[in-house]
């Protein structure tokens, strides 16, 4: 009889054994965070020259600290019609990198008259390198990389912007 129980006991423990190794190799899928565009606004870009159109852009807003620290990080993609736009509490200098940016961006930093100050054009994913504003900057505008030369955008050009 002890034996058996014995055996039993045995037979118990190796299958309680078996059990919780194949639990402990199976492997659980991650799944990875999906950042989708949320519309918040538009934003259309002006020539400075002539006030006329260059493009319109629907944008996400970043207004808070969270979201002005986390920009476009861990996104896949952005449409060449949208943008991200910061905007500050107050006009001062601004620094902007691209440490867990997936993406090439054009960083515009514009004045509290949003007029185009300076352009950092092809940021590259990932680097940590600072992109400094040239003079205190309110608004910043990011678009994909090479854009602002496509569309022709220098100093003095504007934007004028509408929230949802």
């Amino acid at each position: 009889m002890r034996k058996k129980i014995y055996n039993i006991c045995v037979a118990s423990l190796s299958m309680f054994c078996l059990a919780n190794t194949s639990c402990k190799e199976e492997k659980k899928a991650i799944k990875p965070v999906v950042i989708s565009f949320k519309k918040e606004g538009e934003l259309t870009l002006y020539k400075g020259t002539s006030d006329s159109i260059v493009k319109t852009l629907d944008i996400e807003i970043a207004d808070d600290d969270y979201q002005t620290q986390t920009g476009l990080m861990y996104r896949d993609s952005m449409k060449d019609s949208q943008g991200m736009l910061f905007i500050f509490p107050d006009e001062k200098y601004h620094s902007f990198y691209m440490k867990n940016t997936k993406i090439p961006l054009d960083i515009i930093f514009l004045n509290a008259d949003k007029t185009i100050i300076n352009i950092q054009k092809n940021a590259k994913p990932y680097d940590e390198t600072s992109l400094p504003s040239k003079a205190p900057a309110k608004y910043v505008l990011e678009i994909n990389a090479g854009l602002s030369d496509e569309w022709k955008l220098t100093a003095g050009d504007s934007i004028s912007f509408s929230t949802l």
